[in-house]
């Protein structure tokens, strides 16, 4: 699914054409874009590198928007209905968050999911924990967290703290529009 919302990000912003040199640089075709299977990381790495260099893009600011991205994808579509029951307002959400990955999981057992954990929560504030096997997602991880806010109205910042230890803590700081 990662690989099918590259391709359409890269689709939407950029056209056919330039997707079709991504595939070219990274020496993908259909079969790494089935959304069911799971890749090797090198596969993804190596796509997220064409796509950055295709786009003369730094790789963390293109994760940050592919981050942001990737939730209005999964919104459009069949994963839509999974997101609308993990939680109806950020903290249910994020709260849910490695429930959904659980289910995720039992679909695709070899899928390896990071986990989130809410360290605290007040009104316009949330500080969040994600512990991964895979390193330098971060700038992803992040974009993720703004495509939430974007989800659920909310307009903000969302930051990164020092490592606590048990992998990557972020601030996140919102209001409603």
């Amino acid at each position: 699914m990662i690989h099918r919302a590259v391709r359409q990000m890269v689709l939407d912003t950029r056209g056919e054409a330039t997707w079709a040199e991504i595939e070219r640089a990274a020496g993908l075709g259909p079969a790494e874009m089935i959304s069911a299977e799971v890749y090797d990381d090198e596969v993804t790495l190596k796509l997220i590198g064409a796509t950055a260099e295709i786009l003369a893009e730094p790789v963390d600011a293109l994760l940050l928007a592919f981050g942001r991205y990737w939730i209005s994808f999964a919104e459009r579509g069949s994963f839509g209905r999974i997101l609308d029951f993990t939680g109806t307002d950020l903290v249910s959400f994020i709260g849910n968050l490695d429930n959904m990955h659980r289910g995720v999981q039992a679909v695709m057992p070899d899928a390896r999911m990071p986990t989130f954990h809410l360290v605290d929560s007040t009104p316009g504030r949330l500080i969040v924990s994600y512990a991964s096997s895979r390193t330098g997602l971060e700038r992803f991880v992040e974009g993720l967290l703004l495509g939430l806010l974007d989800r659920f109205g909310l307009t903000g910042s969302v930051s990164e703290r020092p490592a606590n230890g048990h992998g990557r803590q972020f601030l996140l700081t919102y209001s409603t529009i």
